[in-house]
């Protein structure tokens, strides 16, 4: 009886919210996690009939089944996101998440590489082989710009202003962001560009991607997983490395720089300052240096 809701709450969220196809998938998995809790418990009922308590049982049960406080929280945002699209609608004439709280987090902070890691893993890299300058590029890319994965796979060619030193990227929700682009990351790009992939007849709808596979496709996310994890191997880094690494080495270390956190804000595309912070992790040593350094009233 809810499948009527699910596609309205579908359809909600790609025309009204214009979230990303795996950002649609996400939130209705949390819609058939709900509705099976809701079978189980013989309470399949008008999603206006669920009160606060239906939705804190839900909690117990999927903590129960051994989901992290991470997955939990974000079964809370998909439930109370479904609970706006009927407030919208008028299928329901309250909204029993108000009240419901999500479990604390602990905010995580990946790994960091330091620049001279980043250079032994770009520096890993086998430049005798045909992938070798356009994994090269990539590397440069992504710690240059600190793009997400997603935005490393499905930059254009029309995206790139080498000659203004910006990349246009596509970031989510479809929003536009300009980055400035270092010169290594533009040499390195345009060597692949006009060496390697002048040589690479590339598939249909796929003529404007830059990074392309050997069959001319565009490359897939976790094909930069492995590429990255290969690398960190060699270059014998034991640090938990992955593309998101990139993103945040070079966010950390703007901030260690001294960058204003507004512009790292506006070079991540995040929509909110909060989300920039968890970033932005800085060292004690380094946090007791800037005290040394600025604060007159400082003693060590």
């Amino acid at each position: 009886m809810w499948e009527p809701y699910k596609k309205g709450f579908k359809a909600y969220l790609q025309l009204e919210k214009s979230l990303s196809d795996n950002s649609v998938e996400a939130y209705l998995r949390d819609m058939e996690h709900f509705t099976t809790f809701l079978q189980t418990k013989e309470r399949l009922v008008n999603p206006d009939a669920i009160g606060l308590k239906d939705l804190q049982q839900f909690l117990k049960w999927i903590s129960e089944l051994g989901m992290s406080a991470g997955s939990q929280a974000r079964m809370i945002s998909g439930i109370k996101s479904f609970y706006k699209y009927c407030l919208l609608e008028q299928i329901s004439r309250k909204d029993p998440t108000t009240l419901l709280e999500a479990p604390k987090l602990k905010r995580a902070l990946p790994d960091v590489l330091s620049f001279q890691e980043i250079e032994s893993m770009i520096g890993a890299i086998d430049l005798s082989k045909p992938e070798g300058a356009r994994n090269k590029a990539i590397l440069e890319t992504m710690y240059s710009c600190g793009l997400r994965v997603s935005e490393v796979v499905g930059l254009k060619i029309s995206q790139l202003y080498p000659e203004l030193g910006f990349i246009r990227v596509i970031g989510k929700s479809d929003k536009e962001r300009l980055i400035p682009v270092g010169k290594s990351a533009i040499k390195y790009i345009t060597i692949y560009k006009n060496q390697v992939r002048v040589h690479i007849q590339p598939a249909k709808g796929n003529e404007d991607i830059l990074f392309l596979n050997n069959r001319g496709s565009k490359l897939s996310r976790v094909m930069i997983f492995y590429i990255i994890k290969d690398l960190a191997l060699k270059a014998g880094i034991s640090k938990t490395v992955s593309p998101h690494t990139f993103r945040h080495s070079f966010a950390t270390h703007l901030v260690e720089g001294g960058a204003d956190l507004r512009a790292v804000q506006e070079m991540l595309g995040h929509a909110s300052i909060t989300t920039t912070e968890i970033y932005t992790h800085l060292d004690r040593e380094f946090l007791r240096k800037t005290l040394e350094q600025f604060h007159p009233g400082f003693r060590v």
